[in-house]
């Protein structure tokens, strides 16, 4: 059973209920950030909720190219690209999911080039949950999911600074 989600564009990324936020300066080009990106095995190493990422649609990567992502709680993705600029951009969203509660959701990474082998990252996630979110609790899990969006994101560029630093990818 899969459940649809409202197929968002990338005006969501400003309008969205939830967005979480974060950056990160690694010492890696940005072909280099892009080769962690395109490393199916490289999500579960950094994205704690995720266990296994099937690509979809062939390389080059490209808008309307797909992927499926598997996470913790039995929760499977469906995923379209709805931008895709290699070394610059890429964002996603989720078209369906395989079990209520996500009515929309969608990933962006836009990659500054700051010369001298350096890139920045900064990455939003937007979300838009099935249920009312109210008091403490709302607030709580929102802190929580701020702190592990700027965790993980800090692990991504230790990843890639230690495993693809020296990665040559063509665009």
């Amino acid at each position: 059973m899969t459940v649809d989600c409202e197929k968002v564009g990338l005006e969501f990324f400003e309008t969205a209920p939830t967005l979480h936020k974060a950056s990160v300066e690694i010492a890696a080009t940005p072909d280099q950030v892009f080769a962690a990106f395109h490393d199916a095995e490289a999500w579960t190493t950094w994205a704690m909720p995720i266990t296994g990422v099937d690509w979809t649609s062939d390389f080059p990567l490209e808008v309307g190219s797909t992927r499926t992502v598997h996470m913790r709680g039995g929760l499977t993705g469906y995923e379209e690209f709805i931008a895709y600029e290699h070394g610059t951009r890429m964002a996603f969203r989720f078209n369906e999911v395989s079990k209520e509660g996500v009515e929309a959701f969608a990933e962006d990474y836009q990659v500054t080039d700051l010369g001298n082998g350096k890139s920045q990252v900064d990455w939003t996630m937007a979300m838009k949950s099935g249920g009312e979110k109210t008091g403490i609790k709302a607030k709580f899990g929102d802190t929580v999911m701020s702190f592990m969006v700027k965790r993980m994101l800090k692990k991504f560029g230790k990843l890639v600074e230690s495993d693809f630093a020296t990665a040559e990818v063509a665009a």
